[in-house]
């Protein structure tokens, strides 16, 4: 049992490490967008699409690098409080501050997978197994929720970054919640 426990620990943190590595680029991505807005708007004629094409770019960075921040411990704490307390009592505060965050995400990730489903045309009760008849092709998609913008881009994309985010976040939670059992029956991770 301890050893699927550590291949989880490993697989979610490998995968969270490498996602969050490739994310934290996008913070260029974001400059060269902000960037060329304000070249536009000085210059030429200003784009449309330049302020929404940041504000998604800013959630696909923010959402996709939760979970690797949560990894490498770079998330905010009450470190005037918790940097004083041994690695044991820290173990079992973040065991049960884990559990109340894996419930608000697990919520979340039902509101987020009800808005991507409600994006690609859906309007009835049951998201998931719309989403799953998407997937396996035996739901069509209806019409796809566009922004009230002047540019009017299509929704679906960044709320699909949503759902995974939110998914990797939870699994990034799943194993910190296993580094804690295991730190407190005095196990090395």
């Amino acid at each position: 049992m301890q050893s699927l426990v550590r291949r989880f620990i490993h697989g979610v943190d490998a995968v969270n490490h490498r996602m969050g590595r490739v994310v934290m680029y996008g913070i260029f991505v974001l400059m060269a967008i902000l960037l060329w807005s304000s070249i536009s708007k000085t210059f030429f004629l200003p784009s449309l699409w330049t302020l929404e094409m940041a504000q998604f770019v800013m959630v696909g960075y923010y959402i996709l690098g939760g979970p690797y921040s949560m990894q490498m411990g770079d998330h905010v704490r009450m470190d005037l409080l918790y940097g004083g307390w041994s690695d044991r009592k820290k173990a079992w505060v973040d065991l049960f501050t884990v559990l109340l965050l894996v419930f608000y995400l697990g919520v979340m990730l039902y509101g987020a997978i009800s808005s991507t489903a409600y994006s690609l045309g859906y309007w009835k009760t049951e998201p998931l197994s719309y989403l799953l008849g998407v997937v396996t092709g035996s739901e069509e998609i209806g019409r796809l929720e566009q922004s009230s913008s002047a540019w009017r881009p299509y929704m679906w994309p960044v709320k699909v970054v949503m759902v995974v985010g939110l998914f990797l976040m939870l699994l990034q939670c799943l194993s910190e919640f296993c580094k804690d059992v295991l730190r407190l029956r005095g196990h090395k991770i």
